[in-house]
């Protein structure tokens, strides 16, 4: 399976193992000089990025081993997993904490592999095949432990980190209420000083995790003024885990309201300080935005590999449906999303890497790292999961009638996809964090312009949005113009047929970004098209059945 994960459309560069530690600092020297800020990409096009091909040596094997992981583990159980069999999830999150999979990116000090986020999301992508899986795992491993990684003291660190990284204990994050969602800074969760301990009195909402969860990460007010993070154990009493919430997908996953009744918290379980847990909040939704990226590449994967094996077998008018134009032209848009949404979230993860090495080992230094990248993980967030509804529900298509019953797997994949849209903060409110931050963060510098997008953004960024539909044009522009630059330096290492997926991939962004421009009130005038091989491109996906 090495060989095939990776380049399995276009060949990569040989190359010969080495070790993660090795591999990792040999990229980053090769990428960049000195390390780059972000929305960086707005005013200059860089020489190199790091594309998922560049996953090499051990990083390919461990890759190798979460797909196994995934195939073996997982899949076999989904219709369990499906009617949350008592103990079943648990026991799969402890043999994945016994292989690592629960600590990639966790201090080595506490338990984890001390190995990149890049690496880590993809890991997760690939553990993704079953998205109730993948958002246990994700939680526990992501954003239930990574505000206590960058911002808890030693003590802290030493006492959780080391059992959620072996997948002993679940972890939780609990931000929501039911009145302050995308508004979380509005929550209304209480902690009061008694002594020697925190009391919290609350409601937390769509807790993903909460059934088996062993600790949670808790945001609430001291004394209703200060917003602060707690670290708080499911032993601790007057934790109250309340019913499974009846969801319309990721029914394998447990979502659950926590009640919080006079619970008493040691006085050195606040994590940070207090009046600050915004930071603890914002910054591991930063990185669990990038994370959850790559969670929706697993699934979109998964539904390409399927709906194509499918088509091959299907037969109508004594021929196999993938041979008809349409068909073929669904899983060659398919690819080319993918191939775009891809290029974004890892050429992002190697960036958010360099922060860390370049910045991280206190908190202060943690917060700059963990922050430096936050627009470009909310575009990945956007674009992967809007990528991953369209490639679902084309590909459930092409199932046709047989798409739309349980007898499939398509059917889960279609269902557990919907979320991706809605939680780590809504693609709406993400879209409104981009227009927001991309003008502070060009300063006034001009947009570099390379393509037909980023010079619709540059003639966005000339006015100021006046309205929440404005905003969102200048950012569905801005995500465009990244998605468009990774996917062109990306086929401009590979070459042969990933110069196929990329210009698929500009036709349809060219057209996208003449409708966001409109909605400015401003004219385009489209460039034309470029002409693609559809059967080319299809019998790529068809030979391989599956996206690199």
């Amino acid at each position: 399976m090495v060989g095939r994960e990776v380049a399995a459309f276009c060949p990569a560069p040989e190359q010969s193992p080495a070790t993660p530690d090795a591999i990792i600092a040999a990229t980053m020297e090769s990428i960049v000089s000195s390390p780059a800020a972000g929305c960086s990409f707005l005013t200059s096009t860089p020489e190199r990025t790091f594309i998922p091909e560049d996953f090499a040596g051990d990083e390919r094997l461990m890759i190798q081993a979460a797909e196994e992981f995934s195939r073996k583990e997982v899949l076999p159980l989904v219709e369990r997993l499906e009617k949350q069999e008592e103990g079943l999830m648990p026991g799969l999150i402890r043999k994945a904490g016994e292989l690592g999979f629960c600590g990639v990116d966790s201090p080595e000090a506490y338990g984890g592999l001390g190995l990149g986020k890049n690496l880590a999301a993809r890991i997760l992508e690939y553990l993704s095949l079953d998205a109730s899986f993948s958002v246990t795992i994700g939680v526990t491993s992501g954003i239930g432990q990574v505000g206590l990684s960058l911002f808890g003291n030693e003590e802290q660190k030493a006492k959780y980190l080391p059992r959620l990284a072996a997948g002993e204990w679940i972890g939780a994050y609990a931000l929501s209420e039911p009145n302050s969602g995308t508004d979380a800074l509005s929550a209304t969760t209480r902690a009061e000083r008694r002594g020697d301990k925190w009391v919290l009195n609350g409601t937390k909402m769509w807790i993903s995790n909460a059934k088996w969860a062993d600790f949670f990460l808790v945001m609430a007010k001291i004394d209703g003024e200060r917003f602060s993070a707690f670290l708080v154990e499911r032993s601790f009493p007057g934790v109250k885990i309340e019913r499974e919430e009846h969801k319309l997908g990721l029914k394998g996953s447990s979502t659950s309201r926590v009640t919080l009744e006079d619970v008493e918290v040691p006085i050195e379980n606040l994590l940070h300080e207090e009046g600050l847990g915004h930071q603890v909040a914002l910054n591991a939704l930063n990185l669990g935005r990038f994370k959850l990226a790559a969670m929706c590449l697993g699934p979109a994967r998964h539904a390409i590999e399927l709906s194509s094996a499918y088509a091959q077998e299907r037969r109508q008018f004594g021929q196999p449906i993938a041979q008809f134009g349409l068909i073929r032209q669904k899983f060659a848009e398919m690819a080319a999303r993918f191939f775009a949404a891809e290029a974004m979230v890892y050429r992002t993860g190697a960036l958010i890497d360099e922060a860390f090495q370049a910045y991280a080992g206190d908190v202060a230094g943690n917060r700059r790292a963990a922050e430096e990248f936050s627009v470009e993980c909310s575009m990945c967030k956007v674009f992967a999961s809007e990528a991953q509804d369209f490639i679902i529900d084309e590909a459930l298509q092409v199932y046709g009638g047989y798409g739309f019953t349980e007898e499939f797997p398509i059917a889960r994949h279609f269902r557990d996809a919907r979320v991706s849209r809605i939680y780590e903060g809504t693609n709406e409110i993400n879209r409104v964090f981009i227009a927001d931050r991309v003008p502070k963060k060009l300063a006034g510098a001009p947009v570099q312009v390379d393509s037909f997008v980023s010079e619709q953004l540059a003639r966005a960024l000339e006015r100021t949005p006046s309205s929440q539909v404005e905003a969102g044009a200048l950012a569905d522009l801005t995500i465009l113009t990244y998605a468009e630059q990774s996917s062109r330096l990306r086929a401009e290492r590979l070459g042969g047929c990933a110069a196929s997926f990329h210009a698929l991939f500009v036709n349809w962004a060219n057209v996208e970004a003449a409708r966001a421009l409109s909605r400015l009130g401003l004219p385009s005038s489209l460039p034309a098209s470029v002409k693609v091989d559809w059967d080319a491109v299809s019998d790529a996906v068809y030979t391989k059945r599956r996206i690199l």
